[in-house]
């Protein structure tokens, strides 16, 4: 995906739906980007990988978006 780069690595779809709206809702694109195939509810390696994306421009007003989430929530980086 040239032009977009990752935001957000994550196992977890919700939380990468989670994001995708936070962001968009501040008027950033988003795409996720996932691994995972349907029907089936595997997360097994790379099978599970979600990733989501913005354009390169919005990369550092997208990871200030989520700092202000993370210091809001109390949660940190290393939690994830």
């Amino acid at each position: 995906m040239n032009g977009w780069v990752e935001i957000l690595f994550t196992y977890d779809e919700v939380e990468a739906q989670i994001v995708k709206q936070l962001l968009e809702g501040e008027g950033i694109r988003v795409v996720i980007d996932s691994a995972k195939i349907r029907p089936y509810p595997v997360s097994i390696g790379r099978i599970g990988e979600v990733r989501v994306m913005v354009r390169e421009e919005e990369f550092e007003r997208a990871r200030e978006i989520l700092r202000a989430m993370e210091d809001r929530t109390g949660r940190d980086e290393g939690d994830r």
